[in-house]
């Protein structure tokens, strides 16, 4: 596997359909060479608007891309969920599943969900990392072949939000902080546990993302501020290791319109 520089790929498409359709073909290309290289795919899915695109457009049989992807062999995880049960308006499972996964031959036991209808999140964080370190059995941390994340315009990304103690977490692999902006518990992965993937996706757009953009590519602000660094800065930091992943952002026009031309 390829290395990572310290600075990550980018591409800049010129809108949503554009955006989509890249993080599609990137998508798909990907499933089959892991396929190809160990029988599955492991992808930890993001909730919001754009990744809902990219996910109706996987499962659209006009597409095209939806009769390249190896369903019956890819295991999909969540990154992040509110807490909530699974049929609420609010549940990033519900989107995925309303999107895309009712409509593609994914197994229903390759389905791996966070169980946030438990009352208690952190019981929710406890089983859903229960269920990550038995699949992923053989490894110190779990080695998904792809995590997909978004970005919020406070620079959150999962559900690390700016200030949050899950930020400096290098032990758990799935955490359940509260967020007292949205006074809510959300149930996320930690840092490390993204950062050891194959590969982490940055899938944004907007004009109302193009400061975070800026801030978490060209700023040095802190994780603390910019969460979203948090997760460039551990991979930076391991861009020697030839077991270290790729970073890759997919962003639109209108959500690069503030870096700097280099």
């Amino acid at each position: 596997m390829t290395a990572l520089a310290p600075t990550p790929r980018l591409a800049v498409l010129p809108d949503r359909r554009a955006l989509a359709a890249a993080a599609a073909s990137e998508i798909v290309e990907r499933a089959r060479a892991a396929v190809d290289h160990k029988g599955s795919f492991t992808w930890a899915l993001a909730g919001g608007g754009t990744p809902r695109d990219l996910y109706t457009l996987l499962a659209d049989p006009h597409a095209g891309f939806r009769g390249e992807m190896p369903w019956q062999q890819t295991h999909v995880f969540w990154g992040d969920e509110r807490h909530v049960l699974p049929d609420h308006p609010d549940s990033n499972f519900r989107m995925a599943r309303e999107a895309m996964l009712d409509a593609v031959p994914v197994p229903p036991h390759n389905i791996h969900r966070i169980p946030a209808e438990e009352a208690d999140a952190a019981r929710a964080a406890d089983l859903y990392e229960a269920e990550l370190r038995a699949f992923f059995a053989r490894e110190d941390w779990p080695r998904f072949d792809l995590v997909l994340l978004g970005l919020g315009a406070d620079a959150h990304t999962a559900s690390l939000f700016p200030g949050s103690p899950v930020l400096a977490e290098r032990v758990r692999w799935v955490a359940a902080p509260y967020v007292p902006a949205l006074a809510s518990f959300r149930i996320t992965l930690t840092p490390p546990a993204i950062d050891h993937a194959a590969a982490v996706l940055f899938l944004v757009a907007g004009d109302d993302k193009a400061a975070a953009v800026r801030a978490v590519i060209e700023g040095d602000e802190p994780p603390a501020l910019r969460p979203a660094r948090a997760i460039r800065t551990i991979s930076a930091t391991r861009a020697a290791d030839p077991n270290a992943g790729e970073l890759l952002w997919l962003i639109d026009h209108a959500a690069a319109r503030d870096l700097s031309k280099s």
